[in-house]
């Protein structure tokens, strides 16, 4: 049992979870050094507007999402109404002191965001939204607010509507081309007409995607990451003559992607990721030379399914000044300004919560010699009690050198932790990111038992006290897992999770229907779906879901959970108050909290589903 006693662990979960922390840095586009700074609070996520040098000023008097963004004129926050996570609403505009409401799409049927970005002068906003008929970049005049007009819509997934600096041109990640498979090629429209003024396809060598215009007015160039030669390397396109600069780097091992770009300085700044491991570079334009800025940790998260291409990352200041936001597993996001000779001015400090453990990276071989990155961690100076293994969702994301509350607490609490990223996670190249393309999840699991393999052979791992967790396709690959390899886990824990891909694709938002219908097509519907594994579950199960999940809707697990009770199996299906991505260190700690306890039941011998749980939670 615990090496310590239950009043000391109690307060140790507390105190990782008490401390507000930095969630994402949204600069503003424009001339102004604005950003919008979203933190994490025990009643969800909460803004303020960061007018630099100064010090982010008060909380603003309502809740933000991760996906707002501030006008560059520091008086609005754009964001979905959603009806407090349900992903599926209207884009509103909210003055920074809560007294106004602009509706900005008034009239239109209730939508899923999959781009917001302003213009560099302020004239306009651009908005990617999906329904039930397709994929639609709005133009929104913002300078007043006016009535938002169609420059694009298809019937087939497109992503991340950006505007020139003046709104001329609009850039947006296209896939109609081939429909269902997620190699977008970049397709430019008049930001007027939306007539096409060009396209840029490098399939069958590797799609690209759109990072940002030029911010100076009168310079069309767009800024964008290519894989022509498996791995991500940037490149400089103009769309009006056509004209276009590679930087193919071949000297650096691994991915280069482009961040953000000082187009009047001549300087890109790029991520450098070699397995899994980052660093800040800068680019010369003039030259493509290559100088780091800064190593150690991470600089960015990709996020590249959801309204903004990075979950947070590292950019330019108006003036070129490099803002680094940098974290670790052990320290939280904070901002360093970065001169040219290296020399760090903080300006945004990490929250101040209990020191942690770092996690080393190893590359393990999967069974076809496939090597994946696994993130591990131990308590220092005593036997682990057990060992849990987290799989991150997405499944084209990524588990970066980044703070993570769950995974301190794990270890704070006396157990061996491991983050794995499977085929599929992305910063690994295109192979790997389409690895687990039409198999089936087969990919996925050989990676998993590949990782616990090799944490056996640390020692760590006993089967009858590892437990598998995560969210979202973490989730899923948490229940396939307990029911594909039985013999490898205790118990499993998952979050938003999908058990049965049949009626859950049918149930899903139009914004990632389609790309599951092409990636889980009939044929594999049922070797993908963790309730086809039900007479292999040894395990015990728990399934916390959200009530107005439009992602990973509750009918998904529902089933899956009434047949493995039925079958005599241990299960609990807890339902939380919320949408698919919860935030919130309350509903963070009573989750945590949870999953402590019943692992915990698990080393006692005691089945999860007599547990004396507490009222479920908000998020």
């Amino acid at each position: 049992m615990l090496h310590t006693p239950e009043g000391s662990a109690t307060e140790a979960l507390e105190e990782r979870f008490a401390a507000p922390y930095l969630l994402t840095v949204r600069p503003s586009v424009g001339a102004v050094d604005l950003a919008l700074v979203v933190e994490n609070h025990p009643d969800g996520a909460r803004g303020r507007v960061w007018r630099s040098p100064e010090a982010p000023g008060e909380l603003l008097p309502f809740e933000v999402s991760t996906s707002a963004i501030l006008t560059n004129d520091g008086r609005w926050i754009i964001d979905l109404d959603d009806g407090g996570g349900s992903e599926v609403g209207s884009l509103v505009a909210t003055s920074i002191d809560g007294t106004a409401r602009v509706e900005l799409t008034p009239g239109r049927e209730p939508f899923v965001l999959r781009g917001l970005a302003t213009s560099f002068d302020g004239s306009a906003l651009v908005a990617t939204v999906v329904d039930e008929k397709g994929f639609h970049v709005l133009m929104i005049p913002a300078s007043p607010w006016g009535e938002p007009r169609v420059v694009y819509s298809n019937p087939v997934e497109a992503w991340f509507g950006l505007p020139a600096a003046d709104a001329s041109l609009v850039s947006i990640d296209t896939t109609d081309h081939n429909p269902g498979i997620r190699r977008p090629l970049i397709t430019v429209v008049d930001g007027a007409t939306g007539e096409t003024v060009a396209t840029l396809d490098d399939l069958p060598d590797g799609p690209v995607r759109a990072v940002r215009f030029s911010p100076v007015t009168g310079d069309d160039r767009l800024l964008l990451n290519t894989e022509r030669s498996g791995f991500s390397r940037p490149v400089l396109w103009h769309p009006r003559t056509g004209e276009r600069r590679d930087f193919d780097l071949t000297d650096l091992a691994g991915e280069v992607i482009a961040l953000d770009w000082n187009a009047a300085g001549g300087r890109i700044l790029v991520l450098h990721v070699d397995g899994g491991i980052h660093r800040l570079l800068e680019l010369d334009e003039a030259d493509g030379s290559v100088r780091v800025v800064l190593e150690g940790g991470s600089f960015a998260e990709p996020d590249i399914a959801s309204v903004h291409p990075f979950y947070w990352t590292s950019y330019y200041a108006p003036d070129g000044r490099i803002r680094a936001l940098r974290s670790s597993w052990d320290v939280p996001i904070h901002v360093t300004e970065v001169a040219s000779d290296g020399a760090e001015t903080p300006l945004i400090a990490p929250a101040p919560v209990p020191p942690g453990r770092p996690l080393t990276s190893t590359l393990v071989a999967s069974a076809d010699g496939t090597r994946v990155q696994l993130w591990s961690g131990s308590p220092e100076g005593r036997e682990p009690l057990g060992t849990v293994l987290e799989i991150h969702g997405g499944p084209m994301l990524v588990a970066v050198d980044a703070y993570n509350p769950s995974a301190q607490a794990w270890i704070d609490a006396g157990f061996a932790y491991a983050s794995l990223n499977y085929r599929g996670s992305v910063t690994f190249g295109r192979a790997f990111r389409e690895g687990f393309w039409n198999a089936g999840g087969d990919r996925e699991i050989e990676d998993v038992a590949a990782a616990i393999a090799w944490l056996r052979a640390q020692g760590l791992a006993d089967p009858a006290s590892t437990f598998i967790t995560g969210a979202s396709y973490g989730g899923h690959m948490t229940l396939l897992s307990i029911g594909r390899l039985p013999e490898l886990f205790a118990g499993g824990l998952a979050h938003v999770a999908v058990a049965d891909w049949s009626v859950t694709i049918e149930a899903m938002n139009p914004a990632v229907r389609t790309v599951w219908t092409s990636w889980v097509p009939p044929e594999l519907v049922e070797r993908f779906s963790a309730i086809s594994y039900l007479d292999e579950v040894t395990a015990s199960v728990w399934v916390n879901q959200g009530s107005i999940d439009t992602r990973t809707p509750v009918i998904g697990v529902q089933g899956y959970v009434d047949r493995l009770r039925t079958k005599g199996g241990d299960a609990v299906l807890e339902i939380f108050d919320g949408g698919h991505e919860p935030t919130g260190l309350n509903g963070a700690i009573h989750d945590q909290r949870r999953m402590q306890q019943l692992a915990l039941r698990t080393l006692a011998g005691e089945r999860w589903d007599n547990a004396d749980l507490a009222p479920s939670h908000e998020h």
